[in-house]
């Protein structure tokens, strides 16, 4: 899915929400235990219920690759049923260099390596170019970088002064010479909605992935305010408050009722701000 294809989707289904498909075992419902796999079988549930309430499906690597074999199986699966209509973002926050980071590239972008080819990545900049350029390298996918993040130790590196800003705005505008805003987009946590007014200046035109909107308390009205564009520029992660919404067999009903409170907010915001 290309930045344009993307914007469509946005503007037709009224919605700039991503689904997070952080999916434990240990949480699902109980009578899915019966099926060959049961995390796919409970994905593709959540899946068919909510596809056309969100323009993405954010898988967490770590939640499949704990499982070993049966994992990977589960979140190829998964990948595999992702419909078109969806961008599919595999959060797996990789960050080597050189053929370590090239192999990770084809893990999850080269169907016929591994049988997934998501549509996007997210990638830890630490090491710089070196680690993200073998993912750039892959025509049409996207690289999902990691700028300001929400979690408590973000303060431990990303506000360091470097001159005159912050090491997280560096880092954007170090990255925005790698690639244009139809290839990079910015991870930017919801609870640091007061610094979106930053971010914009730094990144005006980039889509920027949001999590922490839901369970983690942060407000998607403030991430509006100040970080919509006008071709939105937004996807709003959103994960145990959907797929978790009941540990019952009514388990993809109530995710779709939780999915489409979300995109009925999201649609009245980019009518106020004249996006749709």
């Amino acid at each position: 899915m290309n930045r344009q294809q993307l914007i469509e989707q946005i503007k037709q289904k009224k919605s700039f929400l991503c689904v997070g498909l952080d999916t434990d075992i240990d949480l699902i419902p109980g009578f899915l235990l019966e099926y060959a796999d049961p995390v796919f079988e409970f994905n593709k549930r959540i899946i068919d219920a909510t596809h056309d309430l969100c323009v993405a499906y954010k898988p967490n690597s770590a939640f499949y690759e704990s499982r070993g074999i049966a994992g990977w199986q589960s979140l190829i699966h998964t990948s595999q049923h992702i419909p078109e209509t969806c961008l599919g973002l595999i959060d797996a926050k990789r960050g080597d260099i050189g053929n370590t980071s090239t192999m990770y590239a084809k893990a999850f972008f080269d169907e016929k390596s591994s049988g997934m080819s998501f549509d996007a990545i997210t990638v830890a900049p630490y090491m710089g170019i070196d680690s993200v350029k073998p993912f750039l390298e892959f025509e049409g996918k996207w690289v999902v970088l990691l700028a300001l993040t929400s979690n408590e130790g973000s303060e431990n590196f990303q506000f360091i002064n470097t001159g005159d800003q912050r090491l997280f705005e560096t880092v954007i505008d170090t990255a925005n010479d790698w690639a244009g805003n139809d290839r990079i987009m910015y991870v930017v946590g919801a609870t640091r909605s007061e610094e979106f007014i930053s971010i914009r200046k730094h990144a005006p035109d980039h889509f920027l992935l949001v999590p922490g909107v839901g369970a983690q308390g942060g407000s998607l009205q403030d991430v509006a305010r100040y970080g919509l564009t006008k071709d939105c520029g937004l996807l709003v992660n959103s994960s145990r408050s959907i797929i978790y919404a009941s540990k019952g067999e009514d388990f993809a009903e109530r995710a779709r009722e939780e999915a489409l409170k979300l995109q009925q907010e999201m649609c009245v915001l980019m009518e106020e701000h004249n996006i749709i």
